[in-house]
Order: C-alpha cells, then structure tokens, then sequence
C-alpha cells in the first residue's frame, strides 16, 4: 500500500472521528442544558416545600389546574412536592451519569484524534523525505 492512500484512509477516518466528537460535544451541551432545567425545577421545588412547612395545618392550599384554583389538602401537597423533588433528583443524578459517560467518550475520541494527526505528520515528513 502506497503512503498517499494510507495517507488519504488515515485523513478519511479523522475526519469521521471528528465528526463524532462534535456530536457527543453537542450531547454533553443538551445534557447542560437539561441539567439546568432540573435544577431551575428543583430549587422551586424546595422552596415550595419550605413555604408549605411554613402553613399551619388547617391553612387552605390551592393547585393550579389549568385556568382553575383547586382546593387542596396540605399533607397532599407537602406528598407531591416531596415526589416531584425525589424525581428531580433521580433525574439529576442519571443526567449526572450520562454525562460523566460523555465526556469519557469525548476524551478517548480526542486521543484517537491526537493520535491520527501524529501518524498523519508522520507520513507527511516521511514522503518530503522521499
């Protein structure tokens, strides 16, 4: 095999491994921004849950549903807010892993490109030599 199609294979496989990388970059960038959607959601949460610790036991909670105000008992809604923060949490932590997993992914796809630029270079020095 002659260096120039080892050379052009060699520059064809960077190309696809770069292509790669600047997709798992733009899943690490979704995973931020539906991280930051989780978190915005959880803070709320836990202020709301503060409030509701706040209340007396017989103050009257009300749910928005849709365009409606609806009466709602106060140890249901300290439940749902409680099950709504465990679920974001939940979330956040498989976010957490997800991404952690990204960014493996992202440094080993780096390497593998570092890599291929150096034999690249090399077979370029080598065929001036020649």
């Amino acid at each position: 095999m002659s260096t120039s199609s080892a050379l052009r294979d060699l520059q064809r496989d960077l190309e696809n491994k770069a292509n790669d990388l600047s997709k798992l970059q733009k899943d690490i960038a979704k995973n931020h921004q539906v991280r930051k959607k989780y978190t915005i959601q959880l803070g709320e949460n836990e202020l709301v849950l503060k409030e509701l610790d706040l209340l007396n036991e017989d103050a009257n909670v009300y749910k928005l549903i849709g365009p409606v105000l609806v009466k709602q008992d106060l140890a249901e809604a300290n439940a749902n807010v409680r099950k709504r923060i465990d679920y974001i949490s939940a979330e956040l932590k498989r976010l957490d892993a997800t991404l952690q997993d990204l960014e493996e992914k992202q440094n080993s796809k780096r390497d593998m490109i570092l890599k291929l630029q150096q034999r690249i270079q090399s077979l370029q020095a080598g065929k001036a030599k020649a």
